[in-house]
């Protein structure tokens, strides 16, 4: 989760404190504004008159410019001194006018969410205390009712708010919880997608840049030994390597824009042609079949599953030409139904296929191989035996292919 959903869940409660301060500063000066009316109706040319207004507007001035807007910008300490000048107002007005004391009762909340819990709750009690001495006073007489109401009203309203301010620390440690798991899990999956990414991009340099690479080492190495007994068989090897150069040159741009074959400019058909012509030459004849079944013809299949097939292909004949010292290679594609099947034969010296492969010797080239088919849902079999060639079949479903 980014930085943003932060900020959407700070504002988010933060509108709900400012729902709530609301309400509650509405109610305090609703209870102001009653107190002083009810004493100048049952007092009115008193001499205590004077003082009660006066008060009542410096009371009002102070909760209008005082830190009870809920500005987080102010400190803790400017803030509870507001809290004891208001207190200390009230009480003169309490003292003067007991019909005021209910006014002392939105102070709850203020004093819960400014000071600490023990300093609230003893805010709490001292004001509780104050209602009802007003109470008793106003009454005149002792009536358990304006004793024990006051202290009900008082739990009552501290244990809700306390409550409230519990489950909101709970709910935003598990925000946090959730929005640090969040970042851990986009962290982890681009950690998995820079791997894959790279993985791909290894197995499409050594399907392309490094078998032609290997190619023309060898075809220069050729060349070298039958320079001086064979010109022109050597002049053959160097234009066969400089074509090869040509063709990684070819790939090696489209690697820059976007890592598609090159070959695959015109169709899977004539991707899988163009590399049995490159790997055909003197010692070993590639042939390429298309079974498309009753279909007209192959048409295009998914860009993925294009790719990985014409990867598979190159990987397989190159280790053919290299390690198989085959005369002839067969390619075959079939087109099923719900599949599609390529199928690399060669009447080389084959190998034995239950072994452990050997790191060099068909290791990375069928790792790739083998990784691309399972990408794509597919199964890569291999069946050889020494002396008897090698099939390479990779399988893989049409229906799940991206």
């Amino acid at each position: 989760m980014r930085e943003s959903d932060d900020d959407a869940g700070a504002e988010a409660g933060a509108a709900d404190s400012r729902w709530l301060a609301v309400v509650v500063h509405a109610a305090f000066f609703l209870l102001l504004a009653v107190a002083l009316a009810r004493f100048l109706l049952r007092h009115p040319g008193g001499a205590r008159v004077p003082w009660i207004i006066a008060l009542s507007v410096v009371l009002t001035v102070l909760y209008v410019v005082g830190p009870a807007r809920e500005d987080p910008r102010r400190s803790p300490a400017r803030q509870r001194l507001w809290l004891s000048l208001v207190v200390a107002v009230v009480v003169v007005l309490v003292v003067l006018a007991p019909s005021f004391a209910w006014v002392g009762i939105p102070l709850f909340y203020t004093g819960l969410r400014t000071l600490p819990t023990r300093a609230a709750l003893i805010l709490v009690t001292l004001v509780t205390g104050l209602v009802i001495a007003s109470q008793v006073r106003l009454a005149g007489r002792w009536d358990p009712d304006l004793v024990l109401g006051p202290p009900v009203v008082a739990v009552l309203a501290a244990g809700v708010f306390l409550q409230m301010q519990w489950q909101t620390a709970r709910q935003r440690a598990l925000i946090d919880d959730l929005i640090r798991t969040r970042r851990e899990l986009a962290a982890a999956e681009r950690r998995a997608g820079t791997l894959a990414e790279r993985e791909r991009l290894s197995m499409e340099i050594h399907d392309t840049l490094a078998q032609g690479l290997s190619s023309q080492q060898m075809l220069l190495q050729a060349a070298e030994r039958v320079w001086a007994s064979d010109p022109g068989k050597a002049r053959t090897h160097v234009h066969t390597a400089a074509s090869i150069a040509d063709h990684n040159l070819t790939e090696a741009r489209r690697f820059v824009h976007d890592l598609a074959p090159g070959d695959l400019a015109h169709g899977l058909e004539q991707g899988l042609r163009a590399v049995a012509a490159r790997e055909s030459g003197e010692r070993l004849a590639v042939r390429v079949h298309i079974d498309a079944g009753e279909r007209a013809g192959l048409g295009r299949l998914p860009d993925r599953v294009e790719a990985a097939l014409l990867r598979i292909a190159q990987g397989a004949l190159a280790n053919v030409r290299e390690h198989a010292g085959a005369s002839g290679a067969a390619v075959t594609l079939t087109l099923l139904d719900d599949q599609v099947v390529l199928d690399v034969a060669d009447d080389g010296c084959g190998f034995d296929a239950g072994a452990d492969v050997v790191p060099g010797v068909r290791g990375h080239g069928l790792a790739a191989m083998r990784a691309r088919v399972t990408q794509l849902g597919g199964t890569l079999t291999i069946e050889s035996t020494p002396t008897e060639g090698t099939v390479l079949s990779a399988s893989i479903p049409l229906s799940s292919a991206p």
